[in-house]
């Protein structure tokens, strides 16, 4: 049997292997299409077929990418296929884990749970799906063709959460690789992600998946029904799933709790970093100063003061220096009794509570589906049909503060000898001090503290389909989705701790608050044990209180279409695609109101974010067939897209697409297109209500202006404002950030270009079928909508010209410097220059029987030649490609044996070793290879499993990674988001050796 394509018309005539292996690599696949039979009644189906001479004409069948249904598997752009056998095979529990796989994302990092701690678009538990890592909002995720809308919490709500899809009634997942704007309108920027369920169900069906990590922690168990009925004019089938997934914390992997690799060179033995450092003092590791992004000290156990000398700690310097950090020694009486000073790495970093951290976060989803039609005999044998997709998820995320007590200048809290001190740091402009300058600042473990989100997410579809004449066939449906989610967090309040502070003695040696309503608690007084984080448990909660914010995301939409022949051409027949969509959004989230009374203790304030808007488009797509069944012209077939746009917030505009698929020979087909793509910013995007924080005193671009040229902008526009030449900020800058549909915020476009060739060459029976595809995609997005931040808009203005600073103008605009020099700065959503993406997706298969079965092996190679982006006309184009987390090739390999009712399976997963040694190189002609390690080794991670298939039962057993390797270790001060040592990165395994096994029964 070979690999041979023989069309006529526009019919695929093959039997259902060769069928299996065509739709591999024309569309192409990741996994072999969805096969039921057995390998035994596999040879039987040919040899039926062979001896008969008949032929099998496939029904007509539209694929992701196109409305046109058409009679064979082909596709003008790259289409992957993943049945939902293959994705048991490979251990997944649920549909996240499928589409968040280096198989379908290409190597691009995915936003999934262990995000926890972060900040991120659809708050913290969502899970969000990038192709060609372009971004979420860029990739449009759809349920049997119609969109998925938008799930979440907090005010940025603006993606499709994979959470909400089912599983057990998913018959396969189509994933196209290309811009489709022109065929299901904006977002479909990167690529379209369509999850497609089974149709009719006849049956019931339970199953039950548990995986298990070997070290513990991170568990997932699914279980699920799916039952069904079919009658003469009706069918109904839906399903019901539980999916949970256990909490790993820090403390249950080794690699996530050593000594973060400080700054310091290469060693001796050609290894960055040191060993634990041991304080001689306490015996104590002196482990997690410095956080997850690598930017900044965590210190605890410490006070903050200035203008004291006094004797250092062991390995801090001499008697006599001057130290900002001390901790309490009770064998110091000199300097400042009780203290002594301590250095940058000797500081006290470490809490044991940092171990109870979240990795990676908990969840509990449950799911129901239900689908059904019924035929009303009228109306072109219209089908009247419905969907229902129900879903609640329970997130949590448990992260650790570092808290601070600021005890004021002659505060009654403090010691006698420290109450005379001078100020050490200005009055905060948060008010927690009541407007008085602080004297001592206590650095304390206040111990861990959790957010928690309860989203439920509907989403119910009508429609009625049927056909026009014999050949024509039409569809309209409208659909509406709510996401209404609930999100809380253990939050201290700035006014509870303003009122902490001032007090008056209680009579009793103690303190009481001067307003005691509402139970007010006095903050501690200053103590050793204070400062070691023994805090009353009555102060706790006074100042901590459980917040909460509601969000909610509604999305309506109505789609009529039509197609099919329009007249016959010598090759064929042209066929045409069009309708009409309309869509409606809007979003309503509602923070704490502590949040926007910017009452919230170290965290962002955050207002309202309210918005609205409205789309009608219409669309048109035509397929026309140019040459069949000639020499070196088996097939040339065009197809063509348009769609006119008009939104309510940006206007109108339209899209086009065009695309070719040649085969010159029955064993070549070549494959092209080019098209534009359109993006309206999301709701979030323009209204997101004004979210404030604080950037440090560092980011002030006057600090010592004097040191830059006279004549630089910088130095005149900072001269303008009286500050002298000398000038340090010391108070924090007030960063406030919004939406941008009152800065001119626009919509971005998009230029995208593929051209792939699938190589099915003819060989002997004995040697099998092997076949190959490669696909070359370019994407440029211009005028793309992003995030610039508080410290970029600074830098801008204080860079401008002299004119447009005085008179406010551009990013000045956003800028203001008041009374005491204090500084504040908004900054928000603006429309970037450029981003480009460029790249190789390489397919190939082997299929061949050996003995009683047969092999199949499957390879897959993404190869991002260019990552490259630009935030100004006049800034540099940088290629981020083969950077940390951002890794020039991922790959995957899949090795099956299927005999009788048997299969094994073997995975490899691959990412490319990374390292921004070069980047850094290259545009600023830095060398960092002997202060920091940032570099990363090839990466292999190997799966194995094996799959029992009965009548109507199946079992599959295996374990992924199971060689247990770890994440690569970077350097803490390199800059980048971690996760321990290891990149913040979804390339890498955080589980370790997982065991799983599934059970499946049909009745």
């Amino acid at each position: 049997m070979n690999s041979r394509v023989n069309r006529s018309r526009g019919a695929l005539r093959r039997n259902p292997l060769q069928i299996a292996l065509a739709t591999a690599l024309l569309l192409p696949m990741s996994f072999a299409a969805a096969q039921s039979t057995s390998a035994e009644e596999e040879d039987t189906a040919t040899t039926e077929q062979a001896t008969s001479g008949s032929a099998t004409t496939l029904d007509r069948v539209s694929v992701t990418g196109s409305r046109i249904a058409r009679d064979t598997f082909n596709s003008v752009s790259p289409v992957q296929v993943i049945n939902r056998e293959e994705s048991t095979l490979a251990g997944f529990a649920s549909t996240t884990g499928v589409l968040q796989s280096n198989s379908v994302t290409g190597g691009s990092s995915q936003i999934n749970n262990a995000y926890g701690g972060f900040v991120v678009n659809g708050g913290p538990g969502v899970n969000t799906l990038s192709l060609r890592g372009l971004g979420a909002t860029r990739t449009l995720t759809l349920m049997n063709g119609r969109r998925v809308s938008p799930a979440g919490s907090r005010g940025a709500v603006g993606s499709a959460d994979l959470n909400v899809l089912p599983n057990i009634m998913i018959e396969r997942i189509e994933v196209l690789k290309d811009g489709a704007s022109s065929i299901y309108g904006s977002d479909a920027v990167a690529g379209v992600v369509n999850v497609i369920t089974r149709t009719r169900v006849d049956d019931t069906t339970v199953e039950f998946q548990r995986n298990v990590t070997g070290d513990g922690g991170g568990d997932e168990t699914r279980a699920g029904i799916m039952t069904g009925m079919t009658g003469d004019r009706w069918h109904l089938s839906g399903s019901l799933e539980m999916y949970q997934r256990s909490e790993l914390t820090m403390g249950q992997r080794g690699w996530a709790t050593d000594c973060p690799q400080p700054l310091l060179g290469r060693n001796a033995d050609g290894t960055y970093g040191a060993d634990d450092f041991i304080d001689p003092a306490t015996g104590r590791p002196k482990c997690w100063t410095i956080d997850d992004s690598g930017t900044t000290i965590n210190t605890i156990g410490t006070v903050n003061l200035v203008g004291v000398a006094g004797p250092g700690s062991i390995g801090a310097g001499a008697n006599g220096n001057v130290f900002n950090r001390w901790r309490p020694n009770p064998g110091v009486t000199t300097g400042l009794p009780g203290y002594e000073g301590v250095s940058y790495f000797s500081r006290d970093g470490f809490s044991p509570a940092m171990l109870r951290e979240s990795l990676v976060s908990p969840t509990k989803n449950t799911t129901g589906f239900l689908q059904g039609g019924f035929d009303l005999n009228a109306l072109g044998d219209a089908e009247l049909y419905f969907e229902a997709l129900g879903h609640r998820r329970e997130s949590r995320q448990t992260g650790w503060l570092q808290h601070s007590i600021d005890y004021v200048v002659g505060s009654p809290l403090l010691p006698a000898e420290l109450r005379a001190l001078p100020w050490s740091q200005r009055a905060p402009a948060d008010g927690s001090t009541n407007g008085l300058d602080i004297g001592v600042r206590a650095f304390v473990d206040f111990g861990n503290y959790d957010n928690w989100q309860v989203v439920d997410f509907f989403r119910a579809t009508g429609g009625v389909r049927g056909n026009i004449g014999n050949e024509w066939s039409y569809d309209t449906s409208y659909s509406h989705a709510r996401s209404d989610s609930a999100y809380y967090t253990e939050n201290r309040l700035t006014d509870r701790i303003a009122r902490s502070y001032d007090v008056v003695s209680d009579g009793n040696g103690g303190f009481v608050c001067r307003d005691p309503s509402g139970g007010c608690v006095a903050a501690p007084a200053l103590t050793a044990a204070v400062v070691g984080g023994d805090i009353p448990q009555a102060y706790r909660n006074w100042i901590v209180q459980d917040t909460k914010g509601r969000t909610i995301y509604t999305e309506s939409t109505f789609n009529a279409g039509v197609n099919g022949p329009l007249f016959d051409v010598p090759a064929g027949t042209v066929s045409v695609a069009m309708g009409a969509e309309h869509r409606r959004q809007e979003i309503d989230d509602t923070p704490d109101i502590n949040s926007i009374n910017n009452n919230l203790y170290g965290f962002t304030a955050s207002q309202p974010t309210r918005g609205k808007d409205s789309v009608s488009e219409a669309y048109i797509e035509f397929e026309v067939p140019a040459l069949s069944g000639l020499p070196f012209a088996q097939e040339l077939t065009f197809n063509a897209s348009a769609r006119y746009t008009d939104y309510d917030s940006y206007g109108d505009d339209s899209t086009w697409k065009l695309g070719m698929l040649y085969t010159p020979v029955s064993w070549l087909s070549i494959r092209a297109s080019r098209g534009t793509s359109f993006r309206a910013p999301a709701l979030f995007e323009q209204y997101l209500g004004a979210t404030s924080g604080f950037l440090g005193t560092a980011s002030d671009p006057c600090n010592d202006y004097g040191s830059r040229s006279p004549d630089s902008p910088r130095y005149i526009n900072c001269a303008s404002e009286g500050l002298p030449t000398d000038f340090q900020q010391t108070s924090s800058i007030t960063s406030i950030t919004q939406g941008g549909a009152e800065t001119g915020l626009a919509a971005e476009t998009s230029v995208a270009m593929t051209a792939g060739v699938v190589i099915q060459p003819e060989f002997p029976t004995w040697f099998g079928d092997l076949s190959f595809a490669a696909d070359y995609y370019d994407i440029k997005v211009d005028n793309g909508v992003a995030r610039l931040t508080g410290g970029s808009v600074l830098g801008l203005c204080y860079d401008s010209q002299p004119s447009d600073f005085n008179a406010g103008l551009g990013q000045c605009g956003l800028v203001a410097r008041g009374a005491n020099n204090s500084l504040s700065v908004t900054s928000g959503y603006v429309n970037i220059s450029e981003s480009l993406v460029r790249g190789w997706d390489f397919t190939a298969r082997y299929v061949r029987d050996i003995g009683p079965g047969s092999f199949r092996t499957t390879a897959q190679i993404s190869n991002y030649l260019d990552q490259a982006g630009r935030t100004f006309p006049t800034d540099p184009l940088r290629n981020n490609t083969g950077r940390i987390t951002a890794p020039q090739y991922a790959g995957n390999l899949d090795l099956s044996y299927r005999v009788r009712n048997w299969q094994v399976r073997y995975g490899l997963d691959w990412v490319s070793s990374t390292n921004d040694y070069d980047y850094y190189d290259t545009y600023f002609d830095t060398d960092y290879r002997q202060d920091y390690l940032m570099e990363t080794g090839n990466y292999f991670l190997s799966s194995l499993s094996l799959q029992y298939n009965g009548d109507d039962w199946s079992a599959t057993v295996g374990s992924r990674n199971i060689g247990d390797k770890e994440p690569p270790m970077i350097s803490a001060n390199a800059g980048y988001n971690r996760v321990g040592n290891a990149p913040l990165y979804s390339g890498y395994d955080y589980f370790g050796r997982t065991f799983f096994f599934n059970v499946s029964k049909s009745f």
